[in-house]
């Protein structure tokens, strides 16, 4: 059977809220569902096994995807039986096996399932864990501490190139043309110099995960990551948001200074799948 997309209305009751629920693992996709439901700035689909009773759903971007794109060509991945995740994925119509493509998500089969297929098909995945941390209550965080001369403001797409340049994975132009797609779409935090110009940011992407947290080198030390976090978790509340993001495993400031702020650590990891990396690495 063909899979369903479920893109055109709003989805009122895909996905229990969390953390309200057994379904921590869902997040992902809530977010982008969330997101879908509030006018839909990503542009973005939902892909379901069966429906309403669905075993298994991706959410990503809609439309065609161009085939070395592997930055908006992401999936986020949910499921309650891996069974059904494996014949969703396996469904003629559902991926492009021929393209770089990510699925992540925040169960052990979004891996396994991926190399399980791949070795079927003979492609190269690369798989990059990460610990994913979520707040329970942003208004219980401390009070954000900023210098006098320190404005908050959001990230302006003018400042597109400078992100793309400071980021661990960008520096394409693939990976500009989805920063600025992100900045165009969805909140940011970012603290400025009396000169307007950006020291410290922290983005939310397409599936409502806080992201992309940087501070210039010469402004690091000062609170101004701690103080940027505060921000967004607070926005996203204040918006119905969940409050989390992924942090590198090696990343051991990041996840202190999480767990400082009252963040909780979700069990196992977040695993991110890109497939067919070198196509992903192809090109400018």
């Amino acid at each position: 059977s063909q899979p369903r997309q479920c893109a055109t209305q709003p989805i009122p009751s895909i996905l229990p809220a969390p953390p309200y629920s057994d379904h921590a693992h869902s997040h992902l996709v809530y977010g982008a569902v969330m997101n879908i439901n509030r006018g839909n700035p990503g542009k973005f689909e939902v892909v379901v096994d069966s429906w309403p009773d669905f075993g298994a759903v991706l959410a990503r971007q809609s439309g065609e995807m161009p085939v070395d794109d592997c930055y908006r060509n992401m999936h986020g991945a949910f499921y309650r039986d891996v069974g059904a995740y494996r014949a969703l994925l396996e469904t003629p119509g559902c991926l492009r096996w021929d393209t770089a493509f990510h699925i992540f998500g925040l169960q052990e089969g979004v891996a396994t399932v991926s190399q399980a297929i791949a070795g079927t098909k003979g492609i190269e995945l690369e798989i990059s864990d990460y610990y994913t941390y979520m707040h329970p209550d942003p208004s219980t965080m401390p009070e954000p501490r900023l210098d006098p001369d320190i404005r908050v403001g959001s990230v302006s797409p003018a400042h597109v190139d400078l992100l793309n340049e400071t980021w661990t994975y960008g520096g394409n132009a693939r990976s500009r043309r989805y920063l600025a797609e992100v900045l165009s779409r969805f909140p940011s935090i970012c603290l400025q110099d009396g000169t307007g110009q950006p020291i410290c940011w922290v983005l939310t992407d397409p599936f409502g995960t806080g992201a992309h947290g940087y501070t210039l080198p010469t402004h690091r030390r000062r609170g101004h990551m701690q103080a940027a976090m505060v921000l967004a978790a607070r926005r996203a509340q204040a918006r119905g948001f969940p409050t989390f993001g992924h942090t590198a495993t090696g990343n051991l400031p990041m996840q202190r200074l999480q767990e400082e702020l009252g963040h909780q650590r979700l069990p196992g990891l977040c695993h991110f799948v890109l497939h067919n990396p070198s196509l992903g690495r192809a090109g400018p």
